[in-house]
């Protein structure tokens, strides 16, 4: 059984949690199958996360490339040590064998968090915090690293509902097309001649 689970950090850009909703429901009708849903409330935890720009107690988004130095305050700390511990107690709890994480090439150089050392270790992690040890995947890093281009690439051969989907920081009803996950979103359909239906201000 596939388990998707979301989270409510206390981030600037909830419209997520919204479109996550879509997206499960997509797949459902497309597999024909049972895909639980669950959303994990961290609202009230959100002085953990302080500080970063895509917090609601965070300095305002910035604009502009993922290069750009402005880009590490989209860093929120610690984050996917937090949420792969969540959904790996969800996969102790459930008996699962693995959880997917979607980290990817291009992330890394901003986020610490999502570097290939750091999610082996939390495979480690994973394997060692109960009898029933669990599997990291990594399929935007192992066996072959992707970037968001190879990404829309490959979504696009699976028929990913990509218009249900969101990325962006800002947006409240439409993607703002200026900040940074952004400005690569539409380099990455540019790039892989995929169709781009995102609403952009």
């Amino acid at each position: 059984m596939i388990r998707c689970l979301s989270v409510n950090y206390g981030q600037r850009h909830k419209k997520e949690l919204l479109t996550a909703v879509g997206v499960v429901q997509a797949a459902r009708d497309t597999f024909g199958q049972i895909i639980e849903h669950q959303v994990a409330d961290l609202c009230h935890l959100d002085f953990l996360f302080a500080g970063s720009s895509q917090t609601i107690r965070g300095p305002e988004v910035p604009e502009g490339h993922y290069t750009d130095q402005s880009m590490k305050q989209t860093v929120v700390p610690n984050r996917n040590m937090v949420f792969i511990s969540l959904a790996g107690a969800w996969a102790v709890a459930t008996r699962s064998n693995a959880v997917a994480y979607a980290a990817h090439a291009g992330d890394h150089a901003i986020y610490p968090d999502c570097r290939p050392e750091f999610t082996e270790q939390m495979e480690d992690a994973l394997r060692l915090c109960d009898w029933h040890p669990i599997e990291l995947l990594r399929p935007f890093l192992i066996p072959t690293p992707m970037n968001k281009t190879d990404i829309v690439r490959l979504g696009s051969e699976l028929r990913v509902p990509f218009h249900l989907t969101w990325s962006c920081y800002k947006g409240l009803y439409r993607h703002c097309g200026k900040c940074g996950t952004c400005v690569e979103r539409r380099e990455a359909f540019e790039q892989s001649g995929v169709r781009d239906l995102t609403e952009y201000e």
